[in-house]
């Protein structure tokens, strides 16, 4: 037999036990934060139709969505070889076209604007959700981007006001503090940086614009003034954008600014936008460092007011939360004029954070809490009832499967971070007492078998203060 080279595919991971209890913990702390301040959870299918893919990301974005053949002979669309030549000729598009009709979702809110529409006769506005589920990007796997990936995202739909901005930057500071990542929370708006395009005479090249600026972070003015020039954009664009964006001491003063630069209703819409969210995000004390970034774009082409990004000020990772206001995502899909803002936590992204600063709990990957040392062949059927008196009491137990030595059994309850272990011995036994040993301080108590199937979780705790 032929040996296979087992592997994954590039960009996507298996998960140990202990990688899925560090997952879960980011999950449920999200999950408890999320639910805190409101929101429900729905899923949608892994897979959409192309034509609710397609145009929502991007260009860039478009070329990085994950098609699926269509089942069976796909080239039954095809006549003959000549019409496959035809359909190859007439681009990649059209080709793709013949043979996929679906694609893995490439995020999480085109699916949710979707779900919106088709659902939106059971739904009572303004709607909050949240959603935790894999998404598919065909991008250059490296560290922190990967091709299969967790988004958590929440958002809230049917309504315009900026309070939910305001809760939503709430919700990213008080989630990452309970994660312990220290973070800066990055904010502009669309609006101004529609504003400024105008203001350069080049709004009718708004979506190149903001392509070149968002990378501001990794290549310098210098490298974002190349860009514009290699772009063909005019040799006084890069100068005039370094003098509307000069640095200040403040985002006072950064407002006031731009003020004098952007006289456009849209980017006075922006301004004001932005003030009315800042004296929000003042009035309830955010904690976390908020940052005025004009020169922050977020890609994706559906979003229209404010937008966000996190950035862990402790480790160079980018972005591990973004996210923004879109004001007619459910237009495109036949429902118009419904507005929606939500953010998206980067789960991978948080994970390698949170590993690289040490920042998961100590005991996290414990299976159980006690675990039932098995002395001998005949002892299986007493520690099986005194485990399943003890799940009755939720605490979780497991009885060691042999009568192994008991060096490998302690090794195992180490290996499983055990807090407990559990040991009746013969003469324990005739006594009806049990032994409990605490794994951390090596601390021994007898029990009576009685007393044990009574004790619960606080119980247990007490034993050993």
């Amino acid at each position: 037999m032929t040996k296979v080279q087992l592997s994954v595919p590039k960009g996507t991971r298996d998960f140990t036990p202990m990688q899925m209890a560090r997952r879960n913990f980011i999950f449920s702390t999200l999950r408890s934060v999320f639910e805190l301040h409101g929101f429900q959870p729905i899923e949608t299918p892994s897979m959409e139709q192309l034509s609710t893919l397609l145009g929502k990301y991007g260009e860039e974005g478009d070329r990085l969505i994950f098609k699926v053949l269509n089942s069976g002979n796909y080239f039954s669309e095809f006549r003959n070889d000549q019409d496959i030549i035809d359909t190859k000729n007439a681009g990649e598009k059209a080709f793709s076209n013949k043979i996929s009709e679906k694609g893995l979702r490439y995020d999480l809110t085109v699916p949710f604007a979707r779900f919106v529409v088709m659902n939106q006769n059971e739904l009572t506005f303004p709607f909050r959700r949240y959603q935790m589920q894999p998404v598919w990007r065909a991008d250059r796997p490296q560290k922190g981007r990967y091709r299969e990936f967790y988004q958590c995202d929440v958002d809230v739909i049917g309504t315009r006001s900026l309070t939910e901005e305001a809760g939503l930057i709430e919700i990213l500071d008080s989630a990452f503090g309970k994660l312990g990542i220290n973070v800066t929370i990055k904010l502009n708006n669309r609006k101004i940086l529609q504003g400024i395009a105008e203001a350069l005479n080049v709004g009718n090249r708004f979506t190149e614009f903001t392509i070149a600026l968002d990378k501001l972070d990794k290549t310098g003015w210098d490298g974002v003034s190349k860009e514009l020039i290699d772009r063909g954009f005019p040799d006084t664009v890069p100068s005039k954008l370094a003098e509307i964006m000069r640095p200040t001491r403040s985002r006072t003063e950064l407002l006031d600014q731009l003020k004098n630069h952007l006289t456009s209703e849209i980017g006075a819409k922006g301004i004001a936008e932005m003030e009315e969210l800042f004296g929000y995000t003042d009035a309830i004390g955010i904690e976390s460092e908020i940052k005025f970034d004009v020169s922050l774009a977020r890609g994706l082409n559906y979003y229209t007011g404010a937008i966000f990004e996190v950035v862990a000020n402790d480790t160079p990772m980018g972005s591990i939360s973004g996210g923004g206001r879109y004001d007619d995502l459910t237009g495109i899909f036949g429902l118009p004029d419904v507005s929606g803002v939500g953010v998206s936590f980067g789960a991978d992204r948080i994970y390698d954070v949170m590993s690289e600063l040490n920042l998961f709990p100590a005991n996290i990957n414990h299976s159980a809490d006690i675990l039932l040392i098995n002395f001998n062949e005949g002892s299986a059927k007493d520690l099986m009832l005194m485990a399943r008196n003890l799940r009755k009491n939720d605490i979780s137990a497991v009885v060691y499967p042999e009568a192994a030595k008991m060096k490998k059994q302690f090794s195992f309850a180490d290996a499983y971070d055990f807090p407990y272990v559990l040991i009746q011995g013969p003469d324990e036994k005739t006594a009806g007492m049990v032994t409990l040993k605490q794994m951390s301080s090596g601390k021994q108590i007898q029990i009576t078998e009685k007393s044990l199937s009574e004790v619960n979780q606080k119980g247990l705790r007490v034993l050993f203060e």
